[in-house]
């Protein structure tokens, strides 16, 4: 098996989400690359879970226990974070939740306002914290890439997901091209990814046979992997990737074309 390049050396990245599925994929990945890995997730025994795989790997990891919904949670990790690493030179901020009802989406006419509150916390407002976080150590030392997980949703009709779920990821585009122009000056880099169908623990929340139709829709005949999106996040947050800003990058295997 080839290593890794080490592309990462002496980065210390912060992945929010990153106790499975897409968020665990990045912070493996990232980790591989060379980078420190702080692993952030509201379910601290997955965040401990993938921080144990990095180091049985043999790279470096904490993990810590934070709701990004809330921005105490978020300062303290910060904090933390400072504390034993160092200022965070990489966000990205992963953390999504995508409500279900028997495998099914909400529809708009029915539902829960507090339901839809909660999905703009997490993925919207989450991302927010974030940067306001994180962004102020990178701004200091000159220097800071963050990635958006954003989705293919935000830009087409997507039957197996409810408008708060669109509504945020579309929102996630519209912040990163507005931070594009405004964290420039400071040398941060940010953009977004869309993926399409990942093989993850959300995707086996929906019917087979909907992922089966997707799968067939797709020019590359394939569902997409954590480590596809892992592949796309670390160019992004990389020396090589650091001129690009403002930029979302579909990772669906042509599901979706602009």
């Amino acid at each position: 098996m080839t290593e890794t390049p080490q592309t990462h050396s002496g980065r210390i990245a912060v992945v929010t989400g990153a106790g499975s599925g897409i968020g665990r994929g990045i912070a493996e990945a990232l980790a591989a690359a060379g980078a420190t890995v702080a692993v952030l997730d509201a379910n601290g025994n997955t965040a401990e879970e993938t921080a144990g795989r990095i180091a049985g790997a043999g790279h470096k990891a904490m993990a810590l226990t934070c709701d990004v919904s809330r921005w105490e949670d978020v300062a303290a990790a910060a904090k933390e974070v400072e504390a034993a690493l160092g200022p965070a030179d990489i966000l990205v901020n992963n953390a999504g939740i995508s409500p279900k009802h028997a495998g099914r989406p909400a529809p708009t006419l029915e539902m829960d306002p507090a339901e839809w509150a909660q999905v703009l916390a997490v993925n919207l407002t989450g991302a927010f914290h974030g940067v306001r976080a994180f962004g102020p150590g990178m701004a200091k030392k000159g220097w800071g890439s963050i990635v958006n997980q954003s989705s293919v949703a935000a830009k087409r009709h997507v039957a197996f997901v409810g408008l708060h779920y669109s509504a945020t990821k579309a929102g996630l585009i519209g912040m990163t091209k507005q931070l594009a122009g405004e964290l420039g000056p400071a040398n941060i880099n940010i953009n977004a990814l869309a993926p399409g169908r990942i093989e993850t623990p959300l995707m086996r929340g929906v019917n087979p046979e909907v992922n089966e139709a997707i799968r067939l829709d797709t020019p590359m005949r394939r569902i997409g992997t954590p480590e596809d999106v892992a592949g796309a996040a670390l160019y992004l947050t990389s020396e090589a990737g650091h001129f690009v800003t403002g930029q979302v990058l579909d990772i669906a295997g042509g599901w979706m074309m602009n």
